[in-house]
Parts: C-alpha cells; structure tokens; sequence
C-alpha cells in the first residue's frame, strides 16, 4: 500500500514519521513522508521516499533571528506561528498535498498540519492524525501545563468540570479563520476547531508515545488508540566523531546539555551558563550546540562541544541531560535511562517536563531561571539522589519493552484492511 505521512515542524516532529515510515517499509508498504522541502536530503539519505509540501520555511540557519525569537516566544510564540506562518499558507499546503495523495490507500496527518484533516474529509480517502505528545488533547482530566503562568497546573484541583470551563475559554481565543474560511470554501463540514478537535480523524487518532508518559483521559476522542513512542536515531545520517568517543572512554559520565533543533536557535547564554554549573558540580560535560554560532568563546578542560550527535549514541552515556523538554528529546531522555532536568523554552515542552516530572525521573527549571548556581542546586539533587536514577533505569527498561512504530503499523494496517480492533468497531461493523 501507498501511505502519505504528512508533518510539519521540528526534528521532534519528522522524526517519529521517519521511525514509522522505515517500519511500514519493512513491512513492504510504500510510505511516502510528505513535509518541508528543507527535510528532502534528510528523508532521502535515510531511504524513504519524500514529497514536498509548501509552506518552504528555510533551514534555521538562513532564518531572520527575530522570526525565531518570535516564534520561541513562551506566551505568543504557538500564535505567532500559526495565524502568521502555517495558517496562511494553507491553500498551497493543501494544493501540494492533494497531488501527494492521488492513488495513494492511506493519508496520516499531524497535529500542526491543518491541510492534511482538509484532504482527508475532501478527498474521503481513508485517514489516521496522530498527535505527538498529550499536550496535544487539551484534557480537563490531565491538564496542560503552558509555558507561561506554570501556576495554573494548581487549578487542576479544582476538578475537571472547572478546568474544562478554562479550558474552552482559552481555545475559543484561537479562531484559526483562514483555514476555517478555506474549509467553507471546500464545502466541508465544520468539524471543529482546526487547532483542536478539528485536527482529529474519526477514524483513528494515534497517540505516538507511551501510556507510562500519559494515561488516556475520559475527554481524548474515543478513536484514540496509544502506540508508544516512535524512536528515530539519525545515525544512518550522522555519527558520533571519533573525537567525542575519545572524549567520552576518558573519564566519568558526563552532564550532556541540549536544546534540540528548535530551541537551540534561540540559545543565548545556556551554553555559557551550563559550562559554569558543571563546573560547579565537579562534572564534565559535553555541549550539543546545534551551530558554531552557539560556541562559547573558551572551552575550559573536561568540557567539549559538537554540533549534534544522534542522541541513542550518547544519552545512555550521560550521568545526567539537560534539555528543553521537546517531546523528541525528552522520550530519547527516558529511553537513555539516565535522569534529566528539562529547561523549557515554549510550545508543549513545559507539560512535557511536567510529565516527565511526575514519572519520577526529571527535575524542571524554567528558563528564565537558568542561572549557574539554580542550574548547579538541581544537577546537584538528580545526582545525589539515587531514587531518580534508579526511577530513570525502571523507566527505561519499560520503554525498550514497548514497539512504538510496530503498534502503529498494526492500526495501520487493521485500517487499510477493514479490520475491526475495538470492540466498538465489531458492534458498529455488526449493525449494533
């Protein structure tokens, strides 16, 4: 079968496509990863099949500072982003990925492509979304955490018919109009908000990560069925350099700072502040930069700088990762089993580290308290306290129990063959 993956975003947000693409490939499926021209060598060089899909947002690099920035920015990044760079582009996305799914048997959609759920009801061609990480349910049973004003996970207390009140209050701030407005110009039924329940096929939501992360909730659609995460390594495209391996055979375990491919670009003195708790502990470390530009103008001894390494290669290696809390980085977090303080930046990374929080194995330290001597308190606890390595290790072995991008495939798989996995789904097929 011919299967468009469509996504849209981050290395977190193609990678997990990626892992799921080489699974149905294996399976003898043709998958087809439809997204940003920018990931073309990336999706190609791993051997998978790529499409492009407009908007052509440039590599971060080539990108105006002040557009990152913008889009980084805790409280208005999510609605920057959207009503100014994905939401217009929706008739050319939409264009581009009508012509990807001629003659194919299967559409899959994320979260932040709101032109995929529009060719999927458009075309009535058979359709799964996905959504990376719970964040993406907005549940009253399990609320999100925002970036901003972290105090409002308190509210939770108040029950979930107080937080679903809040809740829809805020979401109904998010008008989504040019999407809306090309819905109605398809003739489309309005199934929802774009950005929130209209994201969601009634046919399957795959929920790509780990019921140890999250439960499912009384309000998350009732299609919904959890896989596990969908790891993706990038060694086929990168390798650990040999001087790194030098490094590493050397002495203890290292502290390991990260930001990932998003957060990295809007870095400022994370790198210089890291260098200085590590010191602080007594520990070496090793600074995944992301570009030369994040370099700090001296590299004191025991410390050592390069611009990515496939995180499977290195995490498990770690005594501790510091990271940004972007659900890519986080689930290779919990798979590494080592503990991690989680420093989130914007987006869902702040319910991410919450999460992560309350599976034992993190600590959270918000930005703009991202100063040596707070840095250094924290490292300090996740090292002396033998409870959250051993949680980290507990969690660990679980996840190399679970087959993320295998679960996945099997729903895949039930659907394009007819096949009925629920018992809701054998009434319905039985006319009950």
């Amino acid at each position: 079968m011919q299967i468009i993956l469509n996504t849209f975003g981050s290395f977190g947000d193609v990678h997990p496509y990626m892992a799921l693409a080489m699974e149905l490939q294996q399976r003898g499926h043709t998958p087809v990863i439809a997204t940003m021209e920018i990931y073309r060598e990336k999706i190609e060089g791993a051997g998978l099949e790529f499409t492009p899909v407009r908007p052509d947002i440039p590599q971060p690099k080539e990108q105006d500072t002040e557009l990152i920035e913008k889009i980084m920015e805790p409280k208005t990044g999510p609605r920057y982003l959207t009503e100014q760079v994905v939401f217009p582009a929706v008739r050319d996305s939409y264009a581009d990925l009508l012509k990807a799914v001629a003659g194919a048997d299967l559409l899959v959609t994320h979260p932040a492509a709101p032109a995929g759920p529009l060719v999927g009801r458009k075309t009535g061609m058979r359709w799964i979304s996905t959504v990376l990480s719970p964040f993406s349910f907005i549940s009253a049973y399990d609320p999100p955490v925002p970036p901003y004003w972290q105090w409002t996970r308190k509210l939770s207390l108040l029950g979930p018919g107080v937080m679903r009140f809040l809740l829809n209050l805020s979401k109904s701030t998010y008008k989504a109009k040019a999407v809306t407005e090309f819905r109605d110009e398809l003739g489309l039924e309005d199934t929802g908000n774009p950005i929130f329940e209209g994201q969601h096929s009634p046919t399957r939501v795959l929920a790509l990560f780990s019921k140890l992360f999250a439960q499912p909730q009384p309000d998350w659609p009732p299609q919904t069925e959890v896989t596990g995460f969908c790891f993706y390594d990038g060694n086929r495209e990168v390798r650990i350099p040999d001087e790194l391996i030098k490094f590493l055979d050397s002495g203890a375990p290292p502290i390991v700072f990260t930001l990932g491919s998003s957060a990295v670009w809007v870095a400022r003195d994370f790198f210089r502040e890291s260098i200085e708790a590590a010191r602080g502990v007594g520990r070496r470390a090793v600074l995944l930069i992301g570009d030369e530009r994040n370099l700090p103008s001296s590299l004191p001894e025991g410390v050592i700088a390069v611009d990515y390494v496939p995180y499977q290669s290195l995490l498990p290696r770690a005594c501790v990762v510091v990271h940004h809390g972007g659900v890519g980085t986080t689930s290779q977090g919990l798979l590494a089993g080592v503990p991690t303080l989680i420093v989130p930046f914007a987006f869902d990374q702040s319910d991410n580290a919450e999460h992560a929080r309350k599976l034992g194995t993190s600590r959270t330290l918000y930005r703009k308290n991202y100063l040596a001597p707070r840095v250094a308190n924290e490292l300090n606890e996740l090292l002396r306290r033998p409870y959250y390595a051993r949680r980290a290790m507990e969690v660990s072995r679980k996840l190399q129990q679970e087959d993320g991008p295998a679960r996945a495939a099997d729903v895949i798989e039930q659907i394009l063959s007819g096949t009925p996995n629920s018992n809701e789904e054998l009434a319905y097929a039985s006319g009950r």
